[in-house]
């Protein structure tokens, strides 16, 4: 499986970039993650559970952090293996480009996946990779910039009646 996608997020390059470095960030945007421990040094080691179509399974295996191009690009790679579910893996070719309103963030993802998950059908593997991919991102940009905005410019979760606007998790730490 193979997608291209790219989000705007509103945050300059060097925010974004200490983001996508950060343990608890990324656990917080890996759809299903139970606990994730390394760095970015040295690869990060995680158990997630997941469900696709009749099959559930919980994947523990590593995340690697490669091809670093400080402020400008990565390469994340992960493989997991989920028991009798067989093994999923994967990668994705993360670029950061500076305009305007923050940063566009840019990535071409691969995956693949084998044992009973693989007989699942490629259509469905297909759109349940997609459905992670585009997960992981949408939950980095809400790390980064905080819920979207309702129809009346309020964060959503936030009190329509004046209280304050919601935050990032990031944005709360740094500002």
């Amino acid at each position: 499986m193979q997608l291209t996608d790219q989000r705007d997020i509103k945050a300059d390059p060097a925010t974004v970039w200490a983001a996508i470095l950060d343990p608890e960030i990324l656990m917080a945007c890996v759809p299903g993650c139970e606990s994730m421990t390394g760095t970015a040094e040295t690869g990060f080691e995680a158990v997630v559970v997941q469900k696709v179509g009749p099959v559930k399974a919980r994947f523990t295996g590593v995340v690697t952090l490669s091809d670093i191009v400080p402020g400008q690009s990565l390469r994340i790679s992960g493989e997991g293996k989920g028991g009798p579910a067989g093994f999923a893996r994967g990668g994705a070719n993360v670029t950061f480009t500076a305009i305007p309103e923050g940063t566009r963030l840019s990535y071409d993802v691969e995956a693949s996946v084998g044992g009973k998950l693989a007989q699942l059908g490629s259509r469905l593997i297909d759109g349940f990779a997609k459905k992670m991919a585009d997960e992981f991102f949408e939950r980095f940009q809400q790390a980064i910039e905080g819920p979207p905005e309702a129809a009346d410019g309020t964060a959503q979760g936030d009190d329509p009646g004046g209280g304050e606007k919601k935050k990032g998790w990031l944005k709360r730490i740094i500002g």
